[in-house]
């Protein structure tokens, strides 16, 4: 799923989720793989999260793995999510 216009909404996918330069998400997101070029304010729980150069996160991210590029911006919480935990 590509998107990069504004929405005010949850998004529920198990594909890839990106979020275009364009993209503006007020809402959650929840997805197996998420890249953010845009701009999301929310809570995110995916099982990879990579914010690039132009990309930026205000709100939580729960994620077993986080990517940030130089110049990405996050802003928030971060929770490691773990399902080996025993």
């Amino acid at each position: 799923m590509y998107i990069d216009g504004v929405l005010e909404g949850n998004i529920n996918s198990t594909k890839e989720v990106n979020i275009g330069k364009n993209g503006h998400i007020k809402g959650s997101v929840v997805t197996n793989r998420l890249i953010v070029q845009g701009f999301i304010e929310g809570t995110i729980d995916a099982d990879k999260v990579e914010i690039k150069a132009a990309g930026r996160v205000s709100g939580e991210i729960k994620s077993a793995e986080l990517v940030i590029e130089a110049k990405g911006i996050f802003e928030g919480n971060s929770v490691i999510k773990n399902d080996s935990i025993s």
